[in-house]
């Protein structure tokens, strides 16, 4: 059975430290993305869902906590990804490597695809 707290070498390797740091900065920088064109007393509310293959009813809008909910995301991808990554060091450090890409990989496309919705609203 594997030991449940973090290998020392978990922090002490550079790469690992790297890639954590980068997930941290890109889940700050998307927060304060959506934060910052975040308007609460919006009326019309916002789009949430843009469909290009429906025609006319394409955009689907939504209230801000669904907007609110990326933010909520980011930081869901950046915890799970850091614990999975903790976890799985002491058995092989590459795939505590890889976790760690995908889920900078995933935090890039969160901020794109946030960003999106909020440049057509």
């Amino acid at each position: 059975m594997a030991d449940m707290t973090p290998s020392k070498n978990y922090f002490h390797d550079r790469l690992v430290l790297l890639l954590v740091t980068i997930s941290s900065f890109l889940t700050i920088l998307g927060s304060v993305l959506v934060l910052l064109r975040f308007n609460p007393s919006r009326n019309e509310g916002y789009i949430v869902q843009y469909r290009s293959n429906l025609g006319i009813s394409a955009i689907k809008l939504g209230h801000s906590y669904d907007l609110l909910a990326f933010i909520l995301f980011m930081v869901l991808v950046t915890v799970i990804g850091v614990v999975l990554s903790m976890r799985i060091y002491s058995i092989h450090r590459q795939f505590s490597i890889t976790v760690l890409s995908l889920g900078i990989l995933l935090l890039v496309l969160a901020i794109i695809v946030s960003n999106a919705l909020l440049i057509l609203s």
